[in-house]
């Protein structure tokens, strides 16, 4: 547990980094599902500290294989065990929160062969998690907000048929949102096709793993604001800072709170690109008390 002295000097660094970035408000996007030991999924957004969980992984896609999902310990899919989810998701709806489907991942078998696999996957994921119908939707009737792509297999092939036919099925009374989650050195050597056409919403960059354009404490926030200021002129509605929620969330790239509030955000929040900030993930958020998102929100 912190201590009261600390609390209130992170309390002072929030509104010194905000009135120092003009007080621009931003929103905090968050993975879920990927350790059985963390928040059930309603719980994480009663929290009322995120706009957006990314729901994850469909690990298994595209190339004729059948779509899996892979939600750790919470529940498994194969057995139809995560259908209970969908009173869940329409919970989190309810407080005003985005949900998505998280596609890809760092393990997994997972690509696109041609512009007519693009078309069946973009089928599948409308028809079982986003607005059409299917029989076998694994989080039952809920109909999800989006799909992210966090694409690690460095295949750039199609992704950008799937992105646009994704986005051909949204309409005003349901959009389909898309979100992006490229690595920090650019261009991204997965998704750059697809975000350079300008398909995705939402681009929340992981600043980790990457050493040569994240924040380090001793070196500065120039590696990160240099980045930084290349992916906020992509055509993105928002970018947001991509972050590990732990020290042990990434082999690299944590940075503490008191760094991020008043160092790292007045940067980043001088682009009208700006959106907020992205953690990896839920169970690495919880493993603080406060978490990373309590001691942060009020200057994200």
């Amino acid at each position: 547990m912190a201590s009261k002295l600390s609390l209130a000097m992170l309390l002072l660094l929030a509104v010194a980094g905000q009135l120092a970035a003009g007080a621009r408000a931003g929103s905090i996007a968050i993975y879920w599902g990927q350790n059985g030991n963390e928040d059930s999924l309603a719980e994480t957004c009663a929290t009322g500290n995120f706009k957006f969980v990314n729901v994850a992984f469909l690990y298994t896609f595209g190339m004729g294989q059948t779509p899996l999902l892979n939600l750790a310990g919470h529940c498994d899919p194969a057995s139809n065990g995560c259908t209970f989810l969908a009173a869940q998701v329409k919970s989190c709806q309810s407080r005003g929160v985005k949900v998505l489907l998280s596609i890809g991942g760092g393990v997994g078998s997972y690509g696109l062969s041609s512009v007519a696999d693009a078309k069946n996957v973009s089928r599948y994921l409308w028809d079982n998690y986003l607005g059409g119908k299917s029989t076998s939707r694994p989080l039952g009737d809920a109909v999800l907000d989006g799909v992210d792509f966090d694409i690690e297999s460095g295949n750039s092939a199609h992704w950008d048929d799937l992105a646009r036919e994704l986005k051909q099925l949204s309409t005003p009374y349901r959009p389909v949102y898309l979100a992006a989650a490229p690595q920090c050195p650019f261009p991204d050597a997965s998704l750059g096709p697809a975000i350079d056409k300008g398909l995705f919403d939402f681009v929340w960059v992981q600043f980790y793993n990457n050493p040569p354009c994240q924040f380090n404490a001793s070196a500065g926030v120039g590696n990160l604001e240099s980045a930084w200021n290349r992916w906020t002129r992509i055509p993105a509605k928002q970018v947001f800072l991509g972050l590990p929620a732990a020290p042990d969330a990434a082999g690299s790239g944590f940075i503490q709170p008191s760094d991020l509030i008043s160092t790292v955000l007045p940067v980043v929040k001088k682009s009208g690109k700006y959106g907020g900030i992205m953690l990896w993930s839920r169970f690495y958020d919880l493993q603080t008390d406060p978490t990373y998102t309590d001691k942060v929100k009020a200057s994200v």
